[in-house]
């Protein structure tokens, strides 16, 4: 009986043995957590006041510029953004030299109470449309967002002297033929948005992260009419217009409506319909609206492209032609119109 009880004993030691030297099962480590900082960020811009679609308008007429000036001179902040050589050759009176990255140093520096109009000026007004978006995107509030405008058509639409290598030169009819009036594609299937990581967790950080990086990057979201056609299926072509205008006076064959009015870029609109694995080129009338939406979903992550000089670059002609009623005419470059010759605006 004893030998019994010992071999009992000599067993269960042995096993207690053997269980102590199995390994303790590994758990997996848990997964990386979900990249959400763009989600977050579209989110938070809307939350303060979505600028992009509540904001007013953010071109300002060289009429309305002048007028504004003339009664107050003390009220209107002009900047521009052009090379300094070009610059100290000419500029308007009173404006201030500011590179594109530190535009919106620069504004947070002012104290824009003192101010009604902080108004952008580039060459064409594209450069311009770009940049006050991203210094829109970070102002507290939508009335501050506001102050800030760019001029249309930029220095172009002072005097003909400035646009003599801009819009004279960039407007034309190489399109005519290839735009087409069929009903627009259904849009593609919601889907996920582009990664950013900026290594920050709130709406505020990953804004102010992004747009710091956007400005130092600089203007390089565009793509001529030219490269555009030489691979039009390789990019995602939004026709940025009314849909009233889409048939007349056409669109970029293959080309997405995505009309401005319905607000297609809200989070919870039509935003995440946008491919993130295929440049999404925006065209509109004149590469400004293009420029100013762009640099949003730029912002948000998009390989987005705006296509320089707009529909002015490729049907000029079918645009002053079209008989729709309510087409804004006032969107085509036509120099007897749009160049005003104020050189008394100018030092």
């Amino acid at each position: 009986m004893k030998k019994l009880t010992l071999l009992l004993l000599v067993v269960m030691v042995a096993s207690l043995f053997m269980m102590g030297c199995k390994e303790d099962p590994v758990t997996p480590p848990p997964p990386p957590p979900e990249n959400k900082e763009s989600e977050i960020l579209a989110k938070y811009v809307e939350a303060k006041g979505d600028y992009i679609y509540t904001a007013a308008s953010f071109v300002m007429t060289a009429a309305a510029y002048k007028t504004a000036y003339l009664a107050d001179t003390t009220k209107v902040y002009t900047i521009d953004i052009r090379a300094a050589a070009d610059y100290n050759a000419k500029r308007l009176k009173g404006a201030v030299n500011v590179t594109l990255a530190n535009l919106y140093t620069h504004i947070k520096g002012l104290n824009l109470a003192n101010y009604n109009q902080v108004v952008v000026t580039c060459y064409s007004g594209q450069t311009s449309a770009f940049g006050l978006s991203l210094v829109r995107a970070m102002m507290p509030t939508i009335a501050e967002a506001n102050k800030i405008l760019s001029l249309k058509w930029g220095m172009s639409s002072i005097d003909s002297s400035f646009a003599t290598n801009y819009w004279l030169a960039k407007t034309g009819n190489t399109r005519a033929t290839q735009f087409i009036d069929t009903d627009p594609p259904a849009k593609p299937a919601k889907g996920a948005m582009p990664v950013i990581t900026t290594g920050k967790t709130t709406g505020a950080e990953i804004l102010e992260a992004r747009v710091n990086k956007l400005l130092t990057d600089g203007f390089n979201i565009t793509i001529d009419q030219a490269t555009l056609y030489s691979n039009l299926s390789a990019n995602f072509i939004i026709n940025y217009w009314p849909l009233a205008y889409y048939k007349d006076p056409g669109h970029i064959d293959g080309a997405y409506n995505y009309d401005p009015v319905s607000k297609p870029f809200k989070y919870d609109s039509v935003l995440t319909t946008l491919p993130i694995n295929k440049p999404v080129v925006l065209y509109c009338y004149t590469g400004q609206t293009s420029a100013y939406v762009g640099a949003y979903l730029k912002l948000l992550g998009y390989e987005v492209k705006s296509l320089v000089w707009g529909a002015n670059s490729m049907i000029f002609d079918k645009m002053v032609a079209t008989t729709v009623a309510a087409f804004p005419k006032t969107n085509i470059f036509r120099p007897t119109v749009e160049i005003m010759r104020y050189t008394d605006l100018l030092r």
